[in-house]
């Protein structure tokens, strides 16, 4: 049984827990919370306030999630983490707790080891691609007190020697289980990308793979932070997203491909509404142009028998089986190609092998790492 009597979970201030539509870092707290209190741990959540997600006790420091700045100027987007912060590390002496699982990028591990023995221990998961912070976590040095947890083993390879040395060790990401659902579940003709409209997911490539596969492709995700697409348009004319590079991919690289038939966009997507694209997706079309550390969304199509086909990036070679739980190729060609090969893949392969990534196992390791940080620290 684990030592750990409370932790502060630490969301950050981009979206509610759980998300109302896309939010990978968001969805994995709301999978981890639950399985931590069902173990017997008091979970207080920091996160804003329009987060919905029961716990023992909530820090709600801003009123409301800020995703559509999260890809804005550092002198826009440093204000809304250090003002989330801040109210976190006030709350935070008031609060008996024995550590902090903190999930916000740099500043949460930097503001956190830098209040030294006044925080207690502190865990980070690292969800993001660490070639975006070379020089923090090249020399950032959290004395003991600071600890990190990598999503896969890919992400640890590649993280520099300094942050290799402080984590603890590696927790793969798990996706909720499928709930109970009496909609329509039978495969139908489409193939879905469900994930933010950024470069790095590369919706424009599953346009054309589509396209060139014949098969019709359902884009899901919000661009900018915005999932309204009558509320996209409205921003795009009036200039507010100008120079949001997600904002520039969507209008001259994404846009020009939706035609509303073979390519289609949805905006944001949460609830039975994701779950009747997941069900009755054909495929999970995910070309990633990065190392994607974790990559949830493919967890969950496992999860439900979808095959996924995929770029071999990052992690997505440790979650897809090509040949048996889908395909992974290089090339627009070869994507297009393995699209029409979907006939060949078991959807009990699929399901079987999205097993072990269960969210009681996740909450198993997680609190493995918890006491080790504590042990250190004692």
């Amino acid at each position: 049984m684990s030592e750990v009597r409370s932790v502060l979970v630490n969301a950050g201030p981009w979206l509610p827990v759980p998300p109302t539509g896309y939010g990978g870092i968001e969805t994995v707290v709301a999978t981890l919370v639950p399985e931590l209190r069902r173990a017997g741990v008091r979970v207080v959540l920091a996160t804003v306030g329009t987060s919905t997600l029961d716990a023992d006790g909530h820090v709600l420091a801003l009123p409301e999630g800020h995703l559509s700045e999260v890809a804005a100027p550092y002198n826009r987007v440093s204000g809304v983490t250090h003002a989330y912060m801040h109210a976190v590390t006030t709350a935070l002496r008031d609060l008996d707790v024995d550590l902090v699982h903190d999930h916000l990028e740099v500043v949460g591990p930097a503001v956190l080891g830098a209040m030294g023995t006044a925080a207690p221990p502190v865990l980070q998961t690292l969800h993001w691609d660490l070639r975006k912070h070379p020089d923090f976590y090249r020399t950032f040095d959290g004395r003991g007190r600071v600890r990190f947890a990598a999503v896969s083993q890919s992400q640890l390879d590649r993280a520099p020697r300094r942050l290799q040395e402080q984590t603890l060790g590696v927790v793969p990401l798990a996706a909720p289980l499928p709930e109970p659902y009496d909609g329509p579940t039978a495969p139908g003709d489409h193939v879905l990308v469900l994930a933010r409209i950024t470069r790095d997911k590369g919706q424009d490539t599953a346009a054309r793979t589509a396209r060139a596969a014949g098969v019709p492709l359902v884009l899901a995700g919000p661009v900018a932070g915005i999932g309204d697409p009558e509320e996209l348009e409205r921003r795009l004319a009036d200039g507010s997203l100008a120079g949001h590079p997600d904002a520039v991919y969507w209008r001259e690289e994404v846009a020009p491909l939706v035609d509303g038939d073979t390519v289609r966009w949805v905006g944001g997507v949460a609830g039975a509404e994701k779950e009747r694209l997941l069900r009755t997706a054909r495929a999970l079309l995910a070309p990633n142009r990065w190392p994607e550390p974790g990559a949830t969304g493919v967890v969950e199509a496992l999860f439900r028998g979808v095959p996924v086909v995929a770029t071999p990036q990052g992690v997505l070679p440790s979650l897809v089986e090509h040949g048996v739980t889908g395909y992974l190729a290089d090339d627009e060609e070869s994507l297009a190609r393995h699209l029409g090969e979907l006939d060949r893949i078991d959807p009990d392969a699929c399901r079987a092998a999205a097993a072990p990534w269960t969210p009681a196992a996740m909450a198993a390791s997680y609190l493995d790492l918890y006491d080790r940080l504590l042990k250190e620290n004692r």
